[in-house]
């Protein structure tokens, strides 16, 4: 049966110095409860901003403490599914994302989810595309607020880490102490204006270590491809050593020569966009699984 663990049990920072909320083994399947990024602070389109206290921001729920885990291990998390409550919210204001330097008012739009289509306005119904904002294991040293991203996770913002993706995380303590939070019901790439459409949800998910190989940063993969997740202070170092995480793991896993594999990303690796909110930027490598067969790698790894 499934473990459960409830969005009472929630943290503002990932690290090794918290208690486990949840013991499992590897391969167990957990369901997690999360509140949005607010911590449900915002109740209607007139909530003011000195209203909500913005010390409890991205709470994660967990952590998770999966038994086999250990320190150069690979953590691999499987979005089985993701439920929605019906009503997510949206802000932004002065200093708040891009244009935070040209709007002078604090903002906020309840958003109702109807019929699987967020309902922005009478006129414009959005699709879903239910993703998780914060998640990952607790960081090599210190601790690191849920709202800033790193090797470890965090707060990666990826639209990509969605229903039926897997994502792989490198292991830096025992246990890996696993958290996750930040739902939204829909996010574009970027999320320029601070916030996506963000809600409390429900969050299925399999756990399971993988023993044999070790990663630098996180990776995801979905049906049609997988990315390596980088996060810098500028987005120009992030995008770049994505694209060198990916040239490395291709390296190790074909004969073709660093030129060969530079000009393969140049004709078909794409470079993308995760967050540019966040303290630190997000960016992604991007290879299709099309692409990946070509080349032999028919797992994304073997562990």
């Amino acid at each position: 049966m499934p473990e459960t663990l409830t969005k009472q049990s929630f943290i503002y920072e990932m690290s090794k110095e918290h208690k486990p909320s949840l013991v499992v083994k590897s391969g167990s399947q957990v369901t997690i409860e999360t509140y949005d990024c607010f911590l449900n602070q915002i109740t209607s389109d007139a909530t003011e901003y000195s209203s909500i206290d913005w010390n409890q921001i991205n709470p994660a729920t967990g952590p998770v403490y999966v038994e086999e885990a250990e320190p150069g291990d690979i953590l691999a998390v499987t979005i089985n599914k993701i439920e929605l409550e019906d009503q997510g919210v949206m802000v932004t204001g002065p200093g708040l994302g891009v244009m935070g330097e040209r709007i002078s008012e604090f903002s906020v739009k309840v958003v109702p989810i109807k019929d699987n289509k967020a309902i922005f306005n009478e006129n414009v119904q959005l699709p879903l595309n239910p993703m998780i904002g914060v998640i990952g294991v607790a960081p090599e040293d210190g601790a690191v607020s849920c709202g800033t991203p790193g090797n470890h996770g965090g707060n990666m913002d990826t639209v990509l880490i969605t229903e039926n993706a897997t994502v792989y995380f490198p292991v830096f303590h025992k246990g890996a102490l696993f958290s996750l939070g930040d739902l939204h019901a829909a996010m574009g790439d970027g999320e320029i204006g601070v916030s996506g459409i963000e809600i409390p949800a429900r969050v299925h998910v399999t756990l399971k270590v993988m023993k044999g190989e070790s990663i630098r940063t996180p990776v995801v993969e979905n049906e049609d491809g997988m990315a390596f997740l980088v996060s810098k202070e500028t987005l120009d170092e992030a995008a770049d050593k994505a694209v060198e995480e990916m040239v490395d793991y291709l390296l190790g896993r074909t004969d073709l020569s660093l030129e060969e594999i530079t000009m393969l990303l140049s004709a078909a690796g794409q470079v993308q966009i995760s967050q540019i909110v966040d303290p630190l930027k997000t960016a992604r490598c991007y290879l299709s699984k099309e692409v990946l067969k070509s080349l032999g790698i028919t797992s994304v790894f073997e562990g």
